[in-house]
């Protein structure tokens, strides 16, 4: 698995990581290019930034969900350090497909533009008086999207943290307002804009300073034992 690993100014002894996956067709530089980085570092957050990219020859199967625990997740559970997963659109989903793979392996989920599956799922959900009510039935291995529902559907308390950033332009907005819709008016946002960078810049911003910023840097005062 490809990684790019932008670590935090701060020299706290309190420390975490947000885990990004990239969407269809984009690079992980390209999250550097549009600055993601910089946002965290101007608010001096002691967070490390980790940008995660599975191989060309994974990204129509699961088999990008081993390298992700082994090579990138559970080295950071190891250190101890409190850890996020998120991602743009198809990394958006990749990270719940994760978490619905693992669920107590991430403190927070960060949802930028996701991709949440086709429509045909989406419609199901929609019929029903609230996700609760929704019965995908029997699931098939490869399932992915119905997984993914069925694991925000059973989210027990307390679970991951979650922040849901989405365009009313957006060409998938439908869809993420059918999640955004049943989550608390704190773990979304919905901005002017388009399924492009200068929206999933402006989510990132307020992602930073909705969550991060306020959580991390109280946790920053607290000495180190």
């Amino acid at each position: 698995m490809q990684t790019l690993h932008i670590r935090a100014d701060s020299v706290t002894g309190y420390h975490g990581s947000i885990v990004l996956l990239p969407g269809t067709h984009q690079r992980l530089e390209d999250f550097l290019t549009a600055g993601f980085d910089v946002a965290a570092r101007q608010r001096r957050l002691p967070l490390d930034l980790i940008l995660a990219a599975p191989a060309l020859t994974h990204l129509t199967d699961r088999a990008w969900l081993v390298p992700l625990l082994r090579e990138v997740i559970e080295p950071r559970r190891a250190a101890g350090q409190p850890l996020w997963l998120g991602g743009i659109s198809l990394g958006a989903f990749r990270a719940l497909r994760f978490a619905a793979e693992h669920p107590t392996l991430v403190d927070g989920l960060c949802l930028l533009a996701p991709y949440l599956g086709s429509r045909i799922v989406a419609a199901e959900i929609a019929r029903c008086d609230s996700i609760r009510g929704w019965d995908p039935g029997r699931l098939s291995d490869d399932d992915d999207e119905r997984r993914v529902w069925c694991y925000l559907r059973d989210l027990q308390s307390p679970p991951p943290q979650l922040f849901v950033g989405l365009s009313r332009e957006d060409r998938f907005a439908d869809t993420q307002r059918l999640l955004a819709r049943v989550l608390p008016t704190a773990s979304r946002c919905e901005i002017e804009g388009r399924h492009d960078w200068p929206a999933w810049q402006c989510l990132w911003r307020h992602f930073l300073d909705r969550y991060l910023q306020g959580a991390y840097a109280t946790a920053a005062e607290v000495p180190t034992p």
